[in-house]
């Protein structure tokens, strides 16, 4: 189920990069202001991470990067979600997440389910654990594993469909 597509390498001094990073901070806001309409529909979802998987994987590392470090900022500026206590946590992942993407995308030049899967698998675990360094806990370090399976696989799933059907070009 590998599928070959057009991919981009954008830079920082190009405006096309702030543009996209804009469009994909946009669905970073709006889509955890969906899944909070159901309880746990944050830690279960996952739904801040979304967009900067695609992002990163279509556009490149730096859309990635933007689309991290300001959806959690500005999500926290305007709803208090998340919260500035978890905010260390979440921009984290947020950036290991668009390093993964960006650097699987470069050097694979495809999308797959399996390399999704690694990508997600990678920030979630590193993450997992730099998480359970920052908050000194096991248990906050382990919470996406025991809440947000369903939204690693809407990762892993959505993110090929949206990148390999919607994306094509």
């Amino acid at each position: 189920m590998d599928q070959t597509l057009k991919l981009y390498t954008l830079q920082f001094k190009e405006t096309r990069t702030y543009l996209f990073a804009l469009f994909f901070v946009i669905g970073n806001i709006v889509l955890p202001q969906l899944c909070h309409l159901v309880p746990n529909g944050g830690h279960t979802w996952l739904p801040i991470y979304f967009f900067t998987l695609i992002g990163a994987y279509k556009y490149g590392m730096k859309v990635g990067l933007l689309t991290a470090i300001f959806s959690p900022l500005v999500n926290s500026v305007l709803f208090h979600m998340p919260s500035v206590a978890v905010l260390p946590s979440i921009l984290l992942k947020g950036v290991l997440l668009a390093i993964a993407a960006g650097w699987c995308a470069k050097r694979y030049q495809k999308v797959s389910l399996g390399i999704l899967l690694l990508v997600v698998l990678f920030y979630q675990v590193v993450g997992s654990l730099g998480e359970c360094l920052i908050e000194g806990s096991w248990a906050a370090g382990l919470t996406d594993f025991k809440m947000g399976l369903p939204g690693m696989a809407l990762q892993v799933v959505g993110g090929y469909l949206v990148i390999g059907q919607l994306f094509k070009n």
